[in-house]
């Protein structure tokens, strides 16, 4: 799962396998450490939820959680449908933009970096 957040925006980019293992029912968790301390670290984790109605971010301490509607992740893991996005209401400092895709396979790459990504749908053009 690759993770990229630039200002108040978090978009998460998923591989065939891991929306497989989100679809089971899985939590998808990654945590990155920035020195030998232990908890010089973050993670970020996905999950389906059965109780929330849209999809909901979970802040703890160097942890954040999205939450997805079990709904949502079944309509969009077992079709075309590239991403799931959502404004997520911040109150009074604004919205969070939150982007769910399927990691399609770079074409300007080798099949190496491309591994266990979804066939692009540009094949035959340049990324």
């Amino acid at each position: 799962m690759k993770l990229r957040i630039k200002g108040d925006s978090l978009r998460l980019r998923l591989s065939r396998s891991e929306v497989t293992r989100l679809l089971q029912g899985d939590c998808l968790e990654e945590t990155i450490h920035f020195t030998p301390e232990a908890r010089a670290k973050f993670t970020y984790a996905l999950q389906q939820d059965r109780l929330v109605r849209r999809p909901v971010i979970q802040y703890t301490e160097n942890r954040v959680a999205v939450l997805i509607p079990a709904d949502q992740v079944n309509a969009w893991g077992t079709t075309d449908q590239v991403g799931i996005a959502e404004d997520i209401s911040l109150g009074s400092l604004g919205s969070l933009a939150l982007l769910i895709e399927k990691d399609f396979a770079c074409l300007d790459r080798n099949e190496k970096d491309n591994e266990d990504t979804f066939p692009n749908p540009n094949a035959g053009t340049t990324c």
